[in-house]
């Protein structure tokens, strides 16, 4: 019964997010660009409070991963975050402003990655709980650093710095 209430849950979360691209699609990106990085933000403050919780679990002392397991969970969210840039891309449309490029491959991308976190996360239950937690929230931090930093520079790129171009 717990695995199909995490099933249903990604299976949510995919659509959300399907839903939340195909909603901003038709809309330019406003201003500078700087809510391209609002994410960063806000998974830091949620990671900022899970790590906390994890700090003051009855009984249980905190404690990091083994140096090797935080390497890995690096080396994966650079992966994960070089694949979610290879498929983020802007253009500037007719009317000046600068919208995000449709994407065919992007919720298969998504989809995949999911998947991919979901057979690691079942591969690795064997792990300590706060060491689980940890490098899950290490590999998803990384990727989406990557990807967002990445998207705003493709952004300003295309922009070219341009302020008054997507003044909106």
């Amino acid at each position: 019964m717990e695995m199909l209430l995490i099933y249903l849950f990604v299976v949510a979360l995919i659509g959300f997010i399907i839903w939340r691209k195909m909603k901003k699609k038709n809309k330019p990106i406003k201003k500078n660009g700087l809510g391209i990085l609002a994410p960063i933000f806000f998974i830091l403050i949620a990671f900022s409070l899970s790590l906390s919780q994890l700090m003051h679990i009855p009984g249980q002392s905190f404690h990091l991963p083994p140096y090797w397991e935080m390497m890995i969970a690096g080396v994966l969210g650079v992966i994960f975050g070089l694949i979610m840039l290879s498929q983020t891309d802007y253009e500037v449309r007719e009317d000046g402003f600068i919208y995000s490029k449709p994407n065919k491959n992007f919720k298969y991308v998504i989809i995949a990655i999911i998947f991919i976190r979901m057979a690691l996360s079942q591969y690795f239950k064997g792990l300590d709980s706060i060491d689980f937690a940890v490098l899950t929230m290490t590999l998803a931090f990384i990727y989406i650093v990557i990807w967002r930093v990445g998207s705003y520079l493709k952004f300003r790129k295309l922009n070219g710095d341009n302020y008054s171009v997507n003044a909106g």
